[in-house]
């Protein structure tokens, strides 16, 4: 018999099979296996005009919501502040309304957001902050290592700050519901009628704006994208253990290799202090094709390392609990939704950098513009879809990290590559990006590309390392650079515009034009706020 493998000495049977499982669904994906649901429809009929009367066994309530939110995890965030508003918001979440176990890691200026908006108050705020370090690392194999302050060092506990904000929904006046499964959705010219099945009995109900937060596996975005495969994946397998040393600890790492490539990819690892030990991760790149490695594998491959990552053995350490995923992203981001009335935040938009594997960070940052977008869309009635998608728009600072995201996925096929390769670039720009200091590295770091600084930091790279930045053109390609260079131009025209409504105050005379018609006052203040987003303009260091 053989010995088992590190994954089956380590992980629990329940966890392992939950492994395995997600190994099935990326075995799918990565195989071309899939499978595009048919959830939503159009009518022509109004509301009122179709029948009351359901099917046998069904029951239809004519409640009349304002927003419907499916997914309560990341929904509960806007929820909140449009019941805060006066809307009628309904919640559906799946399971139970409750946050996981292991912290979400943000910056703290951007958690004030909260604070803000009137979601939480200052001790409310302090209460579900449960760690919080300084500083973190950045560093690649062969290069020195750089230290910053600031940057996703705080660790929030989402059951705390879940629960906290579900109080504050339903005191507001938004009805939650659990244990509800969305089943799909008609939409209508005056409203969508939502099918929801709960304890084996269907229910229909009727909204003006159905809201899809249901994640990267939504069967709206699936339905959406017509099967498309993922242009990449980030792959994340990961831990929180107690046994590492109280001087570990006191810092994180936020982005470092500490080996060149192996199996055709750059592991990256992220480690941050955990209420209940130390959580580490280790992710990579890569494109989703038939011959790439099982994440089961992927995580041998964390455990057979870890202990010389973090100066440990795996029998000292204590597993609270492992995590892992495989996390999509598309070029063609964020999803343009083909229905009226139907509207994705959060992780189902795939409006967040490529470079990132979580969407609580992004959902926060643009919390307050889709609060605003989404009031003013009531409020106006523009709920048509060309509308709507000005609510999710192009953010020319998200696609230039897409020649990044390129530049560290090594290809399959082909000779073998260059093991320093991506070591040796990510050295030289992020070298060049300290010595433009803190304004240059920590937006970056955030997700927050801004074009004077991105600028500065490729000058500087190709001046002091003019050949590393030529080899990466065969891997970029003609095509991909060109691309990245109109996203590039793109972000730069965003910046001076921005500037221009900065300094000529267009922003406050569009909101005293009273004699506008609502469709071209809506688009508009969406416009003006795609170009503060969209380079970068909303961030403000603490």
């Amino acid at each position: 018999m053989a010995d088992p493998t590190l994954v089956e000495r380590y992980l629990p049977a329940a966890t392992l099979e939950n492994l395995r499982r997600a190994d099935r669904d990326w075995d799918d994906l990565r195989h071309g296996r899939l499978y595009t649901p048919k959830v939503i429809a159009s009518i022509d009929r109004a509301l009122d005009e179709t029948e009351s009367k359901g099917k046998k066994g069904k029951k239809k309530s004519n409640s009349g919501y304002d927003v419907t939110i499916c997914g309560g995890t990341l929904g509960i965030l806007l929820g909140a502040v449009l019941a805060q508003r006066g809307w009628k918001v309904l919640l559906l979440e799946r399971g139970k309304l409750r946050g996981r176990d292991q912290e979400w890691n943000i910056s703290r200026k951007e958690l004030r957001e909260f604070v803000e908006l009137g979601l939480l108050t200052d001790k409310q705020l302090e209460t579900a902050i449960v760690t919080e370090y300084n500083p973190a690392r950045v560093g690649f194999h062969g290069h020195p290592d750089l230290w910053i302050e600031g940057v996703l060092n705080v660790g929030v506990d989402p059951v705390y700050l879940l629960d906290t904000l579900r109080k504050r929904f339903i005191k507001a006046g938004g009805e939650l519901c659990e244990g509800v499964s969305f089943g799909g959705a008609l939409v209508h010219p005056d409203g969508v009628t939502v099918k929801v099945s709960a304890d084996g009995e269907d229910a229909a109900i009727e909204t003006r704006l159905l809201i899809d937060a249901m994640g990267h596996r939504s069967p709206i975005v699936a339905q959406a994208r017509d099967g498309a495969a993922p242009d990449s994946i980030c792959m994340v397998v990961g831990s929180c253990a107690t046994g590492y040393s109280e001087e570990q600890n006191k810092t994180g790492d936020l982005m470092v290799s500490n080996q060149p490539i192996a199996n055709r990819c750059q592991y990256f690892w992220e480690a941050f202090p955990a209420r209940d030990g130390r959580t580490t991760y280790l992710f990579t790149y890569l494109d989703p094709q038939p011959d790439r490695f099982s994440l089961e594998s992927f995580a041998e491959e964390y455990l057979r390392l870890l202990p010389d990552y973090q100066g440990v053995e795996l029998d000292d350490l204590d597993f609270k609990r492992f995590l892992f995923g495989v996390f999509p992203a598309y070029r063609d981001s964020p999803v343009r939704l083909p229905w009226d009335r139907v509207l994705a935040v959060g992780d189902s938009s795939g409006g967040q950098s490529p470079l990132s594997f979580g969407g609580f960070g992004a959902m926060v940052r643009h919390l307050s513009r889709l609060d605003r977008a989404i009031d003013d869309a009531l409020r106006s009635d523009t709920l048509d879809r060309a509308s709507l998608q000005l609510v999710q728009p192009y953010q020319p600072n998200i696609a230039v990290t897409w020649l990044f995201q390129q530049t560290m996925t090594v290809p399959l096929g082909g000779s073998e590559p260059d093991p320093d390769a991506v070591n040796r670039l990510l050295g030289s720009v992020f070298g060049a990006m300290a010595q433009g200091g803190d304004r240059v590295l920590k937006p970056f770091l955030q997700d927050v590309v801004q074009f004077g600084c991105l600028f500065e930091a490729m000058a500087r790279a190709t001046v002091a390392a003019p050949l590393t930045v030529v080899r990466v053109l065969p891997q970029v390609g003609l095509g991909g650079l060109l691309d990245w260079t109109r996203h590039f131009l793109g972000l730069g025209l965003y910046g001076a515009l921005s500037a221009w409504d900065a300094r000529a105050g267009v922003s406050e005379r569009v909101e005293k034009m009273g004699d506008l018609p609502p469709e071209r006052s809506f688009a508009l203040r969406r416009w003006l706020e795609a170009l503060r987003y969209g380079s970068g303009g909303d961030y403000h260091d603490e």
